[in-house]
């Protein structure tokens, strides 16, 4: 195959041998041959003009002669098809080097990137200072934008995927060279996670126990059904903290009930439960034991419904073990969509205010169980332990310096005496 255009038809005028330009109609065009890619390049100039066309053309022809030299391709595909290509990477690493939530989290980080760059941009195009208006663009929104925190988690997840596009010749830079960021001031408590107030649970948990009392007055709808597991879900996210892929992916033979005596006539019920390391977010396994209020117990009556036969209390369990806990079809659990469309509806029931304002989101039963164990003074190594997080993501972002702990601080050396406050 020739390395450039040699010979001519009468209407093309030749541009330095190798390129030439011509009319399609009133407009001119220009083409050249790219020998690296051994493909022609073809685009309108947008001029009837002959002397304007001649001027862009050379134009062109200097430009794309120097990125050729440069090492650029002209063609390339598209931002689009270039985080498609990654991401049919990345899933094929599910259940051996990222877990499946950790996958859709990348999903959504290279949505945000594809709606501030352009999914029709080339990938070629790239230029290491396109990232300058990203931090703009994702916390200009009118409603609360994204945290400094997901920024740059984004900003990482991008770099990623174009190192990795990079490394097949797909981009002519390695990274985006994002501006940097001031430090994330810890004690403001716009940067901490949002949380519920303890008068807020107790409202919650009352109108869960009547929500999930209404969906099982009438199980034969698939609607009721779906609003009780919904429901059961919503109440042992509030007492477990578990995150909501560990939670889903639970099945009966990762909990188990117990029982403890706090007196002669008063008995504690416990439930221990295994978060197993292929369903955890880290991909470890751990173990933690928390109060249990019914919900485990009224949740496996619930299921032990489609048990065929009786079947005594103490063998439901037993029948059960390889059986999600939160699932209406005995295969799959419940969807997202609709944990959050009956979480709506629960805090709407409870008189929560303000939940947009507040960033209130089903995750936020995590945020505040996390952050009442740390203001009630458990060593913030046992509760990272028992949330499978570490001990610098709990002082980063669910530390809550709440009014009563500082009264409490500021109290330290006064005690009450005949009901009265006197110095220590």
């Amino acid at each position: 195959m020739p390395t450039k255009k040699i010979k001519f038809n009468e209407n093309e005028i030749a541009i330095f041998e190798d390129a030439v330009i011509y009319k399609r109609g009133e407009y001119w065009q220009f083409r050249i041959w790219l020998t690296k890619e051994r493909k022609y390049a073809r685009f309108s100039l947008k001029t009837t003009s002959k002397s304007t066309a001649l001027d862009l053309a050379k134009r062109h022809y200097h430009e794309l002669m120097a990125n050729q030299l440069a090492g650029k391709s002209y063609y390339s595909i598209t931002a689009k098809a270039g985080v498609e290509l990654y991401l049919e990477w990345k899933k094929k690493q599910i259940g051996n080097k990222i877990k499946e939530g950790r996958f859709g989290t990348i999903n959504t980080h290279l949505e945000h990137w594809l709606n501030y760059i352009g999914r029709n941009t080339k990938l070629k195009e790239y230029a290491i200072t396109d990232g300058d208006e990203y931090y703009y663009e994702r916390t200009k929104s009118r409603e609360k934008g994204a945290s400094q925190t997901t920024i740059e988690n984004e900003q990482s997840t991008i770099n990623a995927m174009v190192k990795w596009l990079h490394s097949r010749d797909l981009t002519n830079i390695r990274s985006i060279e994002f501006p940097k960021l001031r430090g994330i001031d810890k004690g403001k408590e716009s940067n901490r996670r949002s949380l519920f107030e303890d008068k807020e649970i107790l409202a919650i948990d009352k109108v869960l126990i009547e929500y999930i009392k209404e969906a099982e007055e009438n199980l034969s709808q698939p609607a009721n059904l779906t609003k009780a597991l919904c429901g059961y879900f919503l109440g042992i996210a509030m007492i477990t903290g578990l995150r909501r892929g560990e939670q889903l992916q639970l099945t009966w033979n990762d909990v188990y009930e117990m029982e403890v005596k706090e007196s002669r006539e008063r008995r504690i019920d416990l439930v221990k439960i295994t978060v197993r390391g292929e369903t955890s977010k880290v991909g470890n396994t751990r173990k933690f034991v928390v109060k249990d209020y019914g919900y485990f117990n009224a949740l496996l009556a619930l299921q032990a419904r489609k048990l065929e036969g009786k079947v005594k209390e103490s063998e439901r369990r037993d029948l059960l073990l390889n059986e999600l806990l939160f699932t209406a079809n005995g295969k799959t659990a419940i969807t997202p969509r609709a944990i959050l469309f009956h979480f709506e509806k629960v805090l709407l029931r409870a008189g929560i205010k303000n939940v947009k304002s507040r960033n209130i989101v089903p995750y936020s039963f995590r945020h505040t169980f996390i952050t009442k164990r740390v203001n009630s003074g458990l060593p913030i190594a046992s509760v990272a332990e028992m949330c499978g997080t570490s001990i610098t993501q709990i002082e980063k972002t669910y530390y809550h310096t709440t009014e009563a702990k500082m009264i409490s601080n500021a109290l330290a050396d006064y005690e009450y005496k005949d009901g009265i406050l006197v110095p220590k």
